[in-house]
């Protein structure tokens, strides 16, 4: 089991396990460790059917989260978000397709899945490009950027190196 001390936890209304299985399809090194169910007293607490699944604990590539079937209470935006670190654009790519498929493009490298979860689908160099101690390159890498959804690295470095 993997030793971490904070594990984010998604609150669905009743998709958890359904999500999880989604997830864990997209992400390599990735797997559901464990299912809990509702029992007599957290049914009565809830409102939700006892038996039906409470907590889906599970991993993606190597990060461990828990969704939770909690009901219609509330509702994912984008104030919270989980950012996927891309090592080049073929990931970029692979991650915007399968994360955003039936869900909702955004802007900036956002996107909402099929779930209502927010999603940042970035490309690991695009950091040092915007946070250049050369303010005009990173400004026009800037100004590239917030001109896409889905991030396009190759045109964000041409318009960084640009003379």
């Amino acid at each position: 089991m993997i030793k971490q001390k904070i594990t984010n936890c998604l609150w669905f209304d009743s998709e958890a396990l359904e999500a999880a299985k989604y997830y864990v399809s997209i992400f390599k090194n990735s797997k559901i460790l464990q299912i809990t169910h509702y029992d007599e007293a957290s049914s009565k607490v809830s409102g939700q059917k006892k038996g039906s699944i409470l907590t889906v604990l599970f991993i993606l590539d190597g990060q461990k989260f828990m969704a939770l079937n909690g009901g219609p209470i509330f509702k994912f935006n984008e104030a919270m978000s989980l950012m996927v670190d891309c090592k080049d654009q073929k990931e970029v790519d692979y991650y915007w397709k399968k994360l955003s498929s039936g869900g909702e493009v955004v802007e900036c490298g956002w996107l909402k899945d099929k779930y209502g979860v927010s999603w940042q689908v970035v490309p690991t160099e695009l950091n040092k490009l915007i946070s250049s101690k050369n303010k005009v390159k990173s400004e026009r890498a800037m100004q590239a950027m917030i001109k896409m959804k889905k991030l396009d690295i190759n045109i964000i470095k041409k318009a960084y190196n640009q003379k």
